[in-house]
């Protein structure tokens, strides 16, 4: 490979580090979220959803969000908050649904029966279409200005393989780790079972653990969403009040402004999920008929019991 080429690609992996690093609370969100869609399945049929969720991810960034992006960035940028705000209030949907479950409100779907693999891996894609839009844009708006179209697309490409590996090598462990303390639990070793034994029964906390953050994780992201893009649009006076309070909590800490603004974000984006439900139920009621919000995935109920 010739040096011209390696300083190319270094390039290339430098500015796709330094791009995607901002983005990285939606990556922690995503690869919270996701275990949610696969928990409680058959344990021969995880890894294969999850490859499924993994290839449908794949397509989501470099079939539909890469390109859109690009083209939307060249052509129609003043687009692209919109599409944000949408993005953001189906996020905001999500998580509102699930928080009312936690409190014994069920929607249609009382008796969930045998889930759906196609519903849940198709589920899974529609979320990650939006979180991976959210990690894609992020990644662009950071971007170095003046560069080719050609470097650009490389850079993002690699963000989109990264991104998708280290969020699906997560889950695919999160989903398997079980597994590996059964093998363990039945090791002749004394210490090695008794640390297996330790991981089978701290799973069930985890992932509850995992279905209460990811639930958080998709109202901070979609609240978050909303009240930025609609400044964006001109809504200025959500954006304004996002960056008074990171301004007024900044003498206390990083953390602490960080923690005071995801609050807030997660607070509105429950208040528009909540809206959002109740329009859902009225119009399902209106046409008489019952809404199913679940797509396949484990109720938060079921993972929590």
């Amino acid at each position: 490979m010739s040096v011209g080429l390696l300083a190319v690609v270094d390039d290339i992996l430098s500015a796709a580090m330094k791009a995607s690093a901002k983005a990285a609370g939606v990556v922690i969100d995503d690869a919270a979220v996701t275990p949610q869609y696969v928990q409680g399945i058959s344990p021969a049929r995880e890894l294969p959803v999850v490859a499924k969720i993994t290839l449908g991810s794949l397509a989501n960034k470099f079939v539909i969000i890469i390109p859109i992006a690009l083209l939307l960035t060249a052509f129609a940028p003043w687009v692209l908050p919109f599409l944000l705000i949408l993005g953001g209030t189906y996020l905001c949907f999500e998580g509102a649904e699930k928080v009312l479950e936690w409190f014994g409100f069920h929607h249609g779907h009382a008796d969930e029966g045998a889930r759906n693999e196609n519903k849940l891996v198709w589920g899974a894609i529609r979320t990650d279409l939006i979180l991976s839009t959210e990690i894609m844009l992020i990644s662009l708006s950071n971007l170095d200005a003046g560069l080719s179209i050609w470097m650009t697309l490389a850079i993002l490409a690699v963000i989109a393989l990264l991104m998708t590996v280290i969020v699906y090598g997560a889950v695919a462990l999160l989903v398997k780790i079980d597994d590996v303390g059964l093998k363990m639990a039945k090791n002749p070793s004394r210490r090695v079972r008794h640390t297996g034994t330790r991981i089978v029964r701290s799973m069930p906390a985890v992932f509850r653990v995992i279905s209460v953050v990811g639930t958080v994780a998709m109202l901070w992201v979609g609240g978050h969403l909303l009240l930025a893009n609609l400044g964006e649009v001109g809504l200025v006076f959500f954006s304004d009040m996002l960056h008074g309070i990171h301004d007024f909590l900044a003498p206390a800490g990083a953390v602490i402004a960080w923690i005071g603004e995801t609050f807030v974000s997660a607070v509105a984006g429950l208040a528009v999920g909540l809206v959002v439900v109740g329009v859902v139920l009225l119009i399902g009621r209106m046409l008489g008929k019952e809404p199913s919000f679940h797509e396949g995935e484990e109720s938060p109920v079921t993972v929590a019991a």
